[in-house]
């Protein structure tokens, strides 16, 4: 792994704005409007439409994330913001019907093709924010990424490499428009060719001429509608038409250095990060104690115990009750981290019965933005897999999601990501999907026009993205570590079932040894995440740091 010293790109210093995201020139597209007056909204923004262009594999108009942010100090009027844009179940979609599609031999039917998408928010979610809490007109928020897919850019190694997968080439080329596009002549499109989008383009211009209706009615509704119909999917106009984001409260806990704000339900994050962060404050952990046998049997032991309840009880918000006050109450939590034994591992069948429980992509991707003014912004989105369902919908040039593998749609059978499921994220029309996706912003002490931003964090990963996020918001926060460190130092992962610690394969075997005398049983990992990170935890100015591990950039004022 390279080191931010020998790869500047992905770690710089800045006084104004910054943007940190997984692909160079999306990065460049929000700093560009931050330079042009933008707030971190408009850069935001920007970036996420600019991402459908430049990162096909994670970046959408056909699939969902979520927003947190704390904006409006321009305005002098600070609102800490968490916007659900995630992928509804269409109204033709029933509990059953994924059992029902493996019965008759459709084994990959809620991960490949038609009946695997939902409907996308992605598109909603982002003019919605424009709309609410940004300032640059929409056509000029737009206008980059309509440039990058009509004139094109130099297809990134990364994405050729992704697409030149097997598993990934075999799936794509069941679909014409999805063959067409990215296999030209059979053969992944080639590293460094320009890569152009001509129908993505005309996509983006209709959303920029008329906002949400540019893409869930007329010319592209019914592009993608046919293409439904075509193939045996389920979505329809009125699903469509009826797609609307949803503004929550956030889920916030209290830090070292004042408090964190994150998703709420649908996302499992933030009640897993509140969790975690709470059962930790036992372990004491101490900075020299970093990637000890003590410091990592702690983290797996609170994150098996919070995966239990997030896999137990969280679902969509507006279907079932999540029990948030008992999962959040800081009586509960002690009870949890007085049941951890400092020296062995707890079998995570004595929590809660394997078939109780409630598999997600990694390929996800996070960008954090901060502005001048002080407002940060963290944004997730996905397609949920690599290149989501792998259908493309001809005449609108954009991918459609897989996230309907994101419910329990098979009880009792992992999904992608080998998360088991409850009946609380069964699938339901309209519902939405439990996630781990946790955009998180970390703030100040202060009152609520007090609060300054003190960093913008995130990654992709599935469940690890969880994980991820607690490790470095807590040795940023707790263990005092520098940006750089607590991005690229060693991670782990344990999500109760399957019952094992997960560590990247940096970690000593000395270390794992001492891990396995404990009980625990230990994987390994080439890596885990794609961090990207703005913080200015005890420093004057913002340092930002996009993860050695992936290919991201930092762009700053």
């Amino acid at each position: 792994m390279k080191t931010n010293a020998e790869n500047p790109e992905i770690s710089r210093t800045a006084g104004k704005g910054m943007v940190v995201a997984a692909e160079a020139e999306a990065a460049r597209v929000g700093t560009d409007l931050l330079n042009a007056g933008g707030n971190a909204i408009d850069a935001a923004v920007g970036v996420g439409f600019a991402l459908a262009v430049t990162y096909p594999a994670a970046g959408n108009l056909g699939g969902g994330g979520f927003l947190v942010g704390s904006v409006g100090r321009e305005r002098s009027r600070v609102d800490s913001v968490a916007l659900d844009f995630r992928e509804v179940a269409p109204q033709a979609a029933t509990e059953s019907m994924y059992s029902e599609a493996h019965a008759q031999g459709k084994e990959e039917a809620s991960l490949t093709g038609h009946l695997a998408a939902g409907v996308p928010g992605s598109v909603d979610g982002m003019l919605h924010a424009l709309d609410r809490w940004g300032s640059l007109p929409r056509e000029q928020v737009l206008a980059p990424a309509i440039r990058l897919a009509r004139e094109g850019f130099a297809m990134t190694e990364r994405t050729h490499r992704m697409l030149n997968s097997s598993r990934t080439r075999d799936r794509m080329l069941r679909y014409r428009a999805s063959a067409d596009l990215f296999y030209p002549e059979g053969k992944a499109f080639p590293a460094g060719k320009i890569f152009r989008q001509p129908e993505l383009a005309n996509t983006l211009e209709l959303i920029a001429r008329n906002g949400r209706a540019g893409f869930y009615e007329g010319e592209v509704a019914d592009h993608l509608v046919t293409e439904m119909k075509r193939g045996g999917g389920i979505i329809r106009p009125d699903d469509l038409k009826t797609y609307r984001c949803v503004e929550r409260d956030p889920i916030r806990f209290k830090t070292e250095s004042g408090s964190a704000i994150t998703m709420p339900p649908p996302s499992s994050g933030g009640v897993c990060l509140a969790q975690i962060s709470k059962m930790m404050e036992n372990a004491k952990i101490k900075a020299s104690e970093v990637g000890s046998p003590r410091h990592l049997h702690w983290m797996a032991e609170s994150m098996r115990r919070s995966f239990a309840d997030r896999n137990t009880w969280l679902g969509d918000p507006d279907f079932v009750d999540c029990h948030l006050e008992r999962l959040l109450d800081p009586d509960y939590l002690a009870d949890k981290a007085a049941d951890i034994q400092p020296d062995k591992a707890t079998p995570s069948t004595s929590l809660v019965p394997e078939e109780n429980l409630p598999k997600e992509s990694e390929q996800t991707t996070h960008y954090s933005v901060v502005d001048k003014h002080g407002n940060g912004v963290a944004v997730t989105t996905t397609l949920n897999g690599s290149f989501g369902s792998k259908v493309l919908v001809p005449g609108a040039g954009f991918l459609l999601n897989n996230e309907m593998d994101d419910f329990t749609a098979r009880p009792g059978v992992p999904n992608l990501f080998g998360l088991i499921q409850g009946k609380p994220n069964a699938i339901a029309p309209g519902k939405r999907p439990l996630s781990s996706m946790s955009p998180t912003v970390c703030l100040s002490d202060g009152t609520d026009n007090a609060e300054e931003v003190l960093a913008v964090l995130g990654t992709p990963g599935g469940p690890t993205i969880i994980t991820n996020v607690f490790q470095v918001l807590y040795a940023l926060d707790h263990l005092k570590l520098s940006p750089e460190l607590a991005v690229t130092m060693p991670k782990m992962h344990h999500q109760c079932f399957p019952d094992r610690l997960d560590l990247e394969k940096s970690v000593p075997q000395s270390t794992r040894g001492l891990l396995k005398v404990m009980n625990h049983t230990i994987g390994t990992r080439n890596s885990i995440g794609d961090f990207q990170l703005i913080s200015r935890m005890y420093r004057s100015k913002w340092v930002g740091i996009s993860d050695p591990r992936g290919a991201g950039s930092v762009s700053a004022q």
